[in-house]
């Protein structure tokens, strides 16, 4: 009787531990590529021209500028001489002729809410910057001088608490070296625009060391690798389209959307203004579909750039494309020179808030991330992959309920992890090797 009732105890228990593993199965995670297709809507917002360390160097468990304070980073003259102190930063008197070589707390001499002068940020003078991996000469090549070692206080940033509720990426580069115009038009194409006998002024000289001795905007085998507008309408009044890029043919990411009949669309602040010859603050260099045969004027493609405001109205109506590229414009990107972080921060807040509000939230994810470095120090030195990049390392914020909580991710990304994310989620063919070979964010994202 005893020994009947023993095995009862035991089959109980026996049964309880299957429930129980039942359940841990149930619950278990799913993994990446079983899960992505929960994700609805991607909203990729490009805000401008920050380094990692620069916006959010102080941020806890992220690598930061508690390492970037080490010796190895002292900045050096082109000659390779360390400073005493940082180069004076010329035409601004809000900032010290006797900065520390090293990084420094821009808040103390400008707050946030107040934009400092530009930074240096072209194609050849970021790797002369990088150096090698030295990440020494950032403020030798620089035209605001010791300005580019400044950084702000992470804590203090409007975006700062979506960085500690969801996923922070402190391995994210931008994808080409140089400027907004490269980086925007790599972003939908991972590819390099052309320009076949370019007009001579236009094309960067180097002597017979590999040394540059004039900087241009073509390089000398024709790819077009610093700041132009495109010959597409609209671009600035009274422009010498002689000076203008040829439209481009190679296949973009919206192209391949089309194909499949998946919703997309890019949406600027400003457009419908520059659109009309209205006076805006629309950046043209900003807008990479304006570059491609298939989106100029009068054709089918144009039906996908829209004004910001659409989205805004979208985002709050619940009908968001598959896919949307939001763009702030000038005075809203956190470009320096042009816009305070604190305010352009405020506004990528609101288009954040927008997206989480509205009916799409529970199946969409936003990527906040930047076009490039805007000329600031990082002290990172980014993979070599090719002749293009990776340029520096940015920030990437991944926000919403597909990403994980309280996270700073280390995985190695750039820029085109985005074409990598939207090629496996839809099943697109890859654009080419670099978003091919590109992590499309496996390790930020969770699903149940």
């Amino acid at each position: 009787m005893h020994l009947h009732r023993f095995f009862y105890i035991i089959l109980i228990i026996l049964l309880v531990s299957s429930c129980g593993i039942s359940k841990k199965v149930q619950t278990q995670e799913t993994s990446f590529d079983e899960g992505i297709g929960q994700i609805k809507h991607l909203v990729v917002i490009y805000m401008e021209n920050r380094s990692f360390d620069n916006l959010y160097g102080e941020f806890k468990g992220a690598n930061g500028i508690k390492n970037a304070k080490r010796g190895d980073f002292i900045q050096v003259d082109e000659a390779g001489k360390p400073y005493k102190y940082l180069p004076e930063i010329p035409r601004n008197n809000s900032f010290p002729t006797n900065l520390p070589n090293g990084v420094f707390n821009i808040d103390q001499y400008v707050a946030s809410d107040k934009a400092t002068p530009d930074v240096t940020h072209r194609f050849f003078h970021n790797q002369l910057q990088i150096n090698g991996g030295k990440m020494d000469k950032f403020a030798a090549y620089n035209d605001s001088k010791g300005l580019a070692m400044g950084y702000y206080n992470t804590d203090k940033l409007p975006l700062y608490p979506f960085a500690q509720k969801y996923t922070l990426c402190d391995n994210f580069f931008q994808s080409v070296f140089g400027g907004s115009y490269f980086n925007h038009v790599y972003l939908i194409s991972a590819a390099a625009p052309v320009w076949p006998n370019a007009p001579e002024s236009l094309i960067a000289k180097f002597d017979a060391n590999g040394k540059m001795i004039q900087d241009g905007i073509v390089t000398p085998d024709g790819y077009v690798v610093n700041h132009v507008y495109s010959r597409n309408s609209p671009y600035p009044l009274k422009s010498d389209t002689s000076q203008l890029l040829p439209s481009q043919t190679m296949p973009t990411i919206g192209d391949r959307l089309s194909e499949k009949n998946i919703s997309w669309t890019w949406y600027s602040e400003g457009w419908d203004d520059a659109v009309a010859g209205k006076k805006n603050n629309f950046a043209y260099n900003h807008e990479p579909f304006l570059y491609f045969t298939k989106y100029q004027e009068g054709t089918e493609g144009r039906k996908h750039m829209k004004d910001q405001n659409d989205f805004i109205k979208a985002a709050k109506e619940g009908s968001l494309p598959s896919v949307s590229f939001v763009k702030p414009g000038g005075g809203n990107d956190e470009h320096p020179g042009g816009s305070a972080v604190y305010s352009s921060e405020q506004l990528a807040v609101n288009l954040i808030n927008a997206v989480l509000d509205g009916p799409n939230a529970k199946d969409a994810l936003v990527i906040l991330t930047y076009d490039e470095f805007g000329g600031f120090f990082d002290h990172v030195a980014p993979p070599v992959i090719d002749r293009w990049g990776p340029g520096s390392r940015i920030p990437a914020i991944v926000i919403g309920p597909f990403a994980k909580k309280g996270v700073v991710d280390h995985t190695p990304y750039e820029t085109v992890s985005i074409l990598s994310f939207i090629e496996h989620r839809w099943g697109i063919k890859p654009l080419a090797e670099r978003d091919k070979n590109a992590n499309p964010f496996r390790n930020a994202l969770t699903f149940k």
